[in-house]
């Protein structure tokens, strides 16, 4: 048996053994795939296992992240640090081997991959950036941005609509560093594709402006190579079809959906051991012309890495301005500077907070040299827009502007693989209600905790005639349910100023902005006290007969209704909350300074689902919110007939402190 055949059938087997001592897991990718993945990287991919955060390494990301044990079984014999043991504790409480691959737990995965097609759209976002940053920093004698992205899916990934709307962009934009091994197994949980996907796809990838390449032999390991070769001699995206079975091995389970997702069983292990020639008898076990394979491999990917650090301190020496451009967009610290900048804090007067956010993003990309990022096709109505930038296209990838097209999920999807990728900080921007065909996507970068900014404009009833199909209602309570997610609803230019602030600072949670399309007033007092998620805006002496509280246009409402209730005799005290999250970070002292347990009269008031505000109200409290789902009529009417006015604030105030 070749040095290929003994790696590739290694790499099978761990995956398997681990899979089975779960008792749980996919084996079926693994042995299908495990010729594709192996001839990719060790015959076709840069990296460097003794330092996987190597900037300028091939990125691989298993689309199919159900296949994980056929990652870590690589990871593991390619050297990546990953041991048997890990192999062994496979699925397993506190492993580094989890069900699906984890960004920032295991060493080597390059982003958080199961459900399926999100992986291909991360890949076109990682492409994406790698060609914008070689436009930015590579010169004519010096490539320190020169690498692939290479996705690894199956039928399932091609089925999901995220995949299909990434790759109609990758096309677009030219991404001709992007390729993607297509294992094509024809079996999905319920059985043959041909249920349900019958269509040619590497048509559809045709018709998407990408290479197309077909291997006959999944099990081709020099067909596999030098398909790979040629789709990086193309100036577009490539797509290469390996046709493969599924459980490849197996005499009882080889291209049945059993094969998929569950344990082999010990004696169809030994069976399909006996099938390949697997001479070995020990569990788990490595040969050691396997490891002394993988040790020259990793040893090359170790000098290719000192070439790149040799290039790059002769660019520095050449280039010192673009060097150190190069080391501060990857770094977290541009933006910081802003606390202190008093014109970035500029309150600009009577504007929807769409209109501030535009205002503040001007301002915040003349300090945040990489900003990159662009709206679903709304550019000019969310205000998201750096006007002192190009647009992004294949003719120009120099570009920071960018147009995600009718996308909303695979804007976000991509925008996370930029996020994983390093070197630019990603924004995206969509209407609010939109926020839900972008909710998997926005979960998925809270898991992996990246800095990933959402612009959400037309936020509430405020959206007026364009009716309830356009306003949002439970969007709010959907955000502010996802872990590690902030959240945050100004009031006012300074308040969105705040916003961008945490956006831009909290480097290990997304942050999604939400703005109105309606003017709102510019309220005194508001401004960085907002950085601490609910602050106090108006105070009365003594103790409060009535706590007030509300986020973005409902802050003006409770914010007046403090002089009429002043007029009434009742003191209160008004509250602005544009973020839970952040207000749940401060300490026990300051939240009961802005609300003290004994003041048991309270009222929120939110143009939204009432779903979340008990938590501060309490029980003896009141929210004045959205029962339903609006409705078709100006904007003014709505909040009138909906119960958003000073004087049924009042009224309810006074009902809870008679």
């Amino acid at each position: 048996m070749n040095i290929d055949n003994l790696t590739v059938n290694t790499l099978r087997f761990l995956a398997a053994e681990a899979i089975q001592k779960a008792k749980s897991g996919h084996p079926g990718l693994p042995l299908g795939a495990a010729p594709a993945a192996y001839a990719l990287w060790a015959k076709e991919m840069k990296a460097n296992p003794a330092n996987p955060n190597w900037d300028d390494r091939d990125r691989f990301i298993l689309s199919a992240g159900h296949g994980s044990g056929l990652l870590y079984a690589m990871l593991h014999v390619f050297g990546y640090g990953l041991t048997i043991s890990d192999l062994q504790n496979f699925r397993q409480r506190n492993s580094l081997t989890p069900g699906h691959p984890e960004y920032l737990h295991t060493k080597g995965v390059e982003t958080t991959t199961g459900p399926l097609g999100q992986g291909i759209a991360n890949a076109v976002g990682m492409a994406l950036a790698e060609k914008h940053l070689a436009a930015k920093f590579n010169t004519p004698e010096y490539k320190v941005v020169d690498h692939y992205t290479y996705a690894l899916c199956g039928d399932g990934c091609l089925q999901e609509g995220v995949a299909s709307e990434a790759a109609s962009l990758a096309g677009t934009m030219g991404l001709s560093k992007l390729i993607v091994l297509y294992d094509c197994n024809k079996i999905t949980i319920e059985g043959s594709t041909d249920t349900a996907f019958t269509e040619d796809v590497l048509k559809r990838f045709a018709a998407y402006d990408w290479d197309t390449a077909e291997v006959a032999d999944g099990n081709d390991v020099d067909a596999i190579a030098k398909a790979i070769e040629a789709a990086k001699k193309t100036d577009k995206p490539s797509i290469i079809l390996v046709r493969t079975e599924i459980g490849y091995g197996s005499p009882n389970k080889q291209g049945k959906a059993s094969a998929h997702g569950e344990p082999l069983g010990e004696e169809e292990i030994q069976l399909t051991k006996e099938n390949l020639g697997w001479q070995y008898t020990e569990p788990f076990f490595v040969p050691e012309e396997v490891k002394a394979h993988m040790a020259a491999w990793a040893e090359e990917g170790a000098k290719k890495e000192a070439a790149w650090h040799e290039m790059f301190a002769a660019y520095s020496e050449k280039y010192p301005e673009l060097a150190k451009e190069y080391a501060l967009w990857h770094s977290n610290e541009a933006g910081k500077e802003l606390l202190d900048d008093e014109d970035f804090w500029k309150n600009e007067g009577d504007l929807a907070t769409r209109a501030a956010s535009e205002k503040v993003l001007q301002k915040v990309a003349k300090v945040v040299p990489n900003l990159f990022g662009g709206s679903a096709d709304l550019a000019p109505s969310n205000k998201s827009l750096m006007k002192d930038r190009e647009y992004y296209s294949k003719e120009n990838p120099t570009g920071s502007n960018v147009h995600f097209g009718i996308r909303e999920f695979a804007m976000t999807a991509m925008a996370n693989g930029i996020a994983v990728h390093g070197g630019l900080r990603p924004y995206i921007a969509g209407f609010f209600v939109f926020s839900d065909y972008m909710k998997a996507g926005l979960r998925m970068e809270a898991l992996m905790g990246l800095p990933v900014i959402s612009i959400f404009t037309h936020d509430s009833i405020g959206v007026g005639e364009d009716g309830p199909t356009h306003q949002p209602i439970e969007h709010l309570a959907m955000l502010r349910s996802l872990p590690n997610y902030t959240v945050f609803r100004p009031c006012d230019t300074r308040e969105t100023a705040a916003g961008w602030y945490i956006a831009l600072t909290k480097t290990s949670t997304p942050t999604g902005l939400i703005l109105s399309r309606q003017n709102l007033p510019a309220l005194e007092g508001t401004g960085k006290g907002a950085l601490k998620g609910a602050y106090i805006l108006r105070d009365c002496e003594g103790t409060p007969d009535v706590l007030l509280m509300a986020s973005g246009s409902e802050v003006e409402l409770i914010y007046k209704a403090y002089d009429v209730l002043a007029e009434k005799g009742v003191k209160a005290r008004v509250i602005s909350m544009p973020s839970w999250e952040l207000f749940a970070e401060q300490d026990a002292a300051y939240k009961e300074s802005v609300m003290p347990k004994a003041v048991r009269a309270r009222l929120a008031v939110e143009a939204a689902s009432d779903f979340g505000w008990h938590k501060f109200v309490g029980m003896d409290g009141d929210v004045i919110c959205m029962d339903g789902f609006g409705a078709s009529a100006p904007a003014a009417e709505l909040f009138k007939d909906f119960g958003f006015t000073v004087d049924h604030v009042v009224e309810r105030a006074m009902a809870l402190v008679k």
